[in-house]
């Protein structure tokens, strides 16, 4: 009898969703995990970056400066897997990671005006880590908000939100729309020589 009575608890809590919670939260988990390092990547390229602009622009004091207290910014908050679980430190973390995303694309727009930085192999090569690691840290932003949409959802419908009140699952939150266009927004730069006026008759 005690037997039976497992086997429909089993059956029970699979066909209310508990699997798909143990399922989705350990995505969310990997995908958290892989988000993190991919930021860490790149924050671990950023002092190399500005001591190679520092060599050529060294009177961009302000932007250089930007991106160094950007940095230390996102170091500050302590990036915990139970971050994802705090609204509000997962909003702090987001906004801090834009402002470091901000400063890097002012950097570069910045070393448009620096031929020989620009021609600099070393600089060209940091260039190209970075680009490679912005592509990571999309595709691993992307992944992070595909496996929390699945589980928000099965918190949010029935019967499976029965078993996220039993259990204490809740909804976890995840990257804004706006912060999205902000990420994948492009900087503007110009590549047209600068009009001179036509000197006056």
């Amino acid at each position: 009898m005690r037997t039976l009575w497992i086997v429909f608890l089993a059956m029970l809590l699979s066909g209310c969703g508990y699997n798909t919670f143990q399922a989705t939260d350990e995505q969310i988990k990997a995908s958290w995990a892989e988000v993190l390092n991919q930021y860490q990547r790149r924050a671990d390229l950023i002092p190399n970056l500005v001591n190679t602009v520092k060599g050529f622009a060294a009177q961009e004091q302000t932007v250089l400066l930007g991106v160094t207290e950007a940095r230390a910014r996102v170091g500050s908050i302590q990036a915990t897997p139970e971050l994802v679980n705090d609204a509000q430190a997962f909003a702090k973390f987001q906004a801090a990671q834009g402002e470091l995303t901000s400063a890097l694309s002012r950097l570069l727009v910045v070393t448009e005006n620096y031929p020989l930085l620009k021609s600099d192999q070393n600089f060209r090569d940091l260039q190209a880590q970075l680009e490679g690691t912005e592509n990571r840290i999309t595709v691993a932003r992307n992944r992070y908000i595909k496996a929390v949409q699945e589980y928000n959802v099965a918190v949010r419908s029935f019967p499976s939100n029965l078993t996220a009140m039993l259990f204490g699952y809740s909804v976890k939150p995840s990257f804004t729309v706006e912060n999205e266009k902000e990420i994948s927004r492009a900087p503007a730069v110009s590549f047209d020589a600068p009009k001179v006026p036509a000197p006056a008759k």
